[in-house]
């Protein structure tokens, strides 16, 4: 929204069929020293004239960045490399080859004409040629090279959409372009290459694996690693509970004396939402549990909650907002700054993410995470094991369909080992095979039963250590009447047990489809039960 400090134009131009007199426009507001906020494929940037030292202050007073923070700066080929870095190695010219245009910086030394306003003061420039046309077509058409930062308010999350750049800067620069969502999501790789040994300075969609095959040898930059981050958020009184320990006091060597940040993103908070941002680790189940624990306690705080989660295991938590980034690294790299951005919206005052990381992209996924949650990550608690054995029984009628997929499931899903779930039927006159059906669906989702039969309940199985679970409620009432050791503490209605309002469908006579929805929805509803008999033992 415009705060009335000046006019922003906004253009929208296609990428497919760039309009001629927009993109010549948008240039002439750029050589003319304007502001103009533009897609790439990484982020939007916000782009000013890098050899001119009063439209890049411009930069910096539009983000509220601080002044020593260097500005990228964007060519349109390879072959302009030369225009801002001098002594250009030929490191520079293999990875130019190989990545450029593409999200890729380069740090080398500077030309003399390039203002140390672009620069951060530093004899170093950061060099990128986009991949983008709407960019490469702006920069060409410009006539100069544009220094362009992430088209966001200094540490919040970048942009990744036209909407999260007017909802930024819409009267903060003179032109705004709309080219439709930046596809990788995530800023581009810097490498430094001024030293012998290339060394990573933001790890993004170009991989140290990618870096390496190229040039042989890369190193990450001690700033980078996990020990110096929890350092840093100690140091600011900003991290919480993380994990291992303090690496020591010694300043990255990614800074230069003073703290003095050599590429963006290295030293200031980034990517940040308007809440607290937690990272849980842990494994998944642990993770699930403890969030939902986090949550539950937020909220009887009064707290606004969200939930950063996969595809696969949003539907296990019982409360809160929740937002998933997908499951691929580049579905998560590509939706991270939205997903933020959305919680601002909605008002979370806290958040709670799943601690993703990896190698490869997963490597610029989790700095973005640990700069956006300042460091704040705490360790999911693990369940106690039992001091003894204990057992489930799923029942059904013949015990060869439902509780045969609830058990198996179960045995699959729980994340300890102090538990065995077994398949009975309430009325068993001789031993049957798997239902064929079962079979089908259960062995098209990798889970195989092979020799099984179904058997029948008996009382003296059950004790102080059983629970047993049934898929309808009047069965529960047959097993409580029938078995002398089955009470109304130890027998349970599954659906009813984990919250669920409807009871698991009989899909006897149904088609294979009908089987296969039963699965899903027994599927469900194991989760949440090893969820919470796991959480029942979490200290």
């Amino acid at each position: 929204m415009n705060d009335g400090q000046m006019q922003t134009e906004h253009i929208r131009l296609d990428a497919e069929n760039i309009d001629e007199e927009l993109i010549a426009h948008a240039a002439q507001v750029l050589a003319d020293g304007g502001l103009v906020a533009f897609p790439t494929e990484t982020v939007y940037g916000l782009g000013a004239n890098a050899l001119d030292a009063d439209a890049a202050r411009r930069i910096y007073e539009a983000k509220g960045r601080p002044s020593d923070n260097p500005l990228i700066v964007h060519i349109a080929g390879a072959d302009r490399l030369g225009d801002v870095a001098k002594d250009v190695p030929g490191t520079a010219k293999k990875l130019a080859e190989r990545f450029w245009p593409g999200p890729l910086t380069m740090v080398l030394h500077k030309q003399p004409d390039i203002p140390d306003a672009t620069t951060g003061g530093l004899a170093t420039v950061a060099v990128r040629c986009p991949s983008n046309r709407i960019a490469s077509e702006l920069i060409k058409k410009s006539g100069c090279p544009v220094a362009a930062p992430s088209a966001n308010r200094s540490g919040r999350p970048s942009t990744t959409r036209y909407a999260h750049v007017t909802e930024d800067l819409d009267g903060r620069v003179d032109m705004i372009i709309d080219g439709g969502d930046a596809p990788i999501g995530l800023e581009s790789t810097i490498v430094d290459l001024t030293a012998d040994v290339p060394t990573i300075l933001r790890p993004g969609y170009v991989t140290k694996e990618d870096l390496e095959a190229v040039v042989g040898k890369v190193q990450v930059d001690p700033a980078l690693t996990r020990d110096a981050a929890e350092t840093a958020g100690r140091a600011s009184g900003q991290a919480h509970n993380t994990a291992g320990k303090a690496s020591g006091d010694a300043a990255p060597s990614g800074m230069d004396a003073g703290l003095h940040p050599k590429a963006p993103g290295m030293k200031y908070r980034h990517y940040a939402p308007k809440g607290d941002l937690y990272l849980v680790q842990g494994s998944e189940g642990d993770v699930i549990r403890c969030i939902n624990k986090l949550v539950e306690a937020a909220q009887q705080e009064g707290k606004t909650v969200g939930i950063i989660a996969t595809a696969e295991t949003k539907e296990r938590y019982r409360s809160g907002t929740v937002l998933d980034v997908g499951t691929r690294p580049e579905e998560v790299a590509a939706s991270l700054y939205d997903v933020l951005r959305q919680f601002d919206t909605l008002g979370a005052e806290v958040i709670y993410a799943e601690f993703l990381s990896g190698s490869g992209l997963g490597a610029a996924i989790e700095n973005r995470l640990l700069k956006a949650a300042s460091y704040q990550v705490l360790d999911a608690p693990k369940p106690m094991q039992s001091s003894r054995r204990r057992k489930l029984i799923f029942v059904e009628g013949h015990g060869n369909a439902r509780s045969a997929m609830a058990a198996a499931l179960f045995d699959r899903l729980y994340e300890s080992s102090d538990m065995e779930a077994v398949s009975r039927g309430i009325v068993v006159q001789f031993p049957e095979p798997l239902n064929q059906k079962t079979e089908a669906v259960m062995v098209s989702n990798g889970i195989t039963l092979e020799g099984f039969v179904s058997e029948q309940l008996s009382d003296e199985e059950i004790d102080q250590d059983t629970m047993l679970f049934t898929m309808e409620e009047r069965q529960r009432q047959q097993v409580l009447s029938k078995f002398p050791s089955a009470t109304e503490e130890n027998t349970f209605l599954l659906s009813e047990y984990v919250g669920d309002e409807l009871e698991i469908m009989d899909p006897y006579g149904g088609t294979l489809q009908t089987y296969g929805i039963c699965f899903e929805v027994i599927r469900a509803s194991i989760q949440k039960l090893s969820d919470r008999i796991l959480e029942e033992k979490t200290l």
